[in-house]
């Protein structure tokens, strides 16, 4: 798992503009889940930390450009890296509402390198997706906070317990212009 974790850093934490999940009325929840991936499309920029695990202590920067979805469409892309020392990685993820929740995937899936969004939820300022890679399940958790700034904690479900393993704190460099996820 720890292998895992070490390459998936930079991958988990692009999860974070991303988020959502089946909403209960649909209109309304398909609305306000579109307000927060809009909210969220942006510039944004910040440090991270491996905060559990064998490479817990391990640090990172990542630099990531969030477009919302346009028109009826609701989620977001995301591109970017993460950066670890002098080495960085291409991040990249995309979240996309499916009429009965959300899908998605970070990198090219589980399949490839990456990870797949299975589901998720957005309520007011936070969204939790729901990750999985193989035998691995956890949830990323991205919680805006004002206009300017998102923490994202990544946890993975070890027994019955969730434990978180990465953190990031990001700040807002500039708004991006809002466009489809092609």
């Amino acid at each position: 798992m720890s292998i895992l974790l070490t390459s998936t850093v930079g991958r988990c934490a692009a999860l974070l503009a991303a988020i959502a999940l089946m909403p209960a009325g649909f209109a309304e929840a398909s609305s306000r889940d579109k307000r927060f991936f809009e909210s969220v499309a942006g510039v944004w920029k910040g440090p991270g930390e491996i905060v559990a695990g064998k490479y817990k202590g391990t640090k990172f920067t990542c630099n990531l450009t969030g477009l919302a979805a346009n028109g009826k469409e609701t989620g977001l892309k995301l591109d970017g890296t993460c950066r670890v020392g002098v080495f960085s990685q291409p991040m990249s993820a995309v979240i996309s509402n499916m009429g009965d929740g959300y899908k998605g995937q970070f990198l090219d899936g589980a399949d490839g390198k990456g990870l797949d969004i299975v589901s998720g939820q957005v309520t007011g300022n936070r969204a939790v997706m729901g990750i999985n890679r193989a035998k691995l399940s956890g949830a990323m958790v991205a919680r805006l906070d004002e206009d300017d700034s998102m923490n994202i904690t990544i946890s993975v479900k070890v027994e019955d317990q969730m434990i978180p393993v990465i953190g990031l704190k990001l700040n807002r460099q500039a708004v991006a212009q809002a466009r489809s996820i092609d």
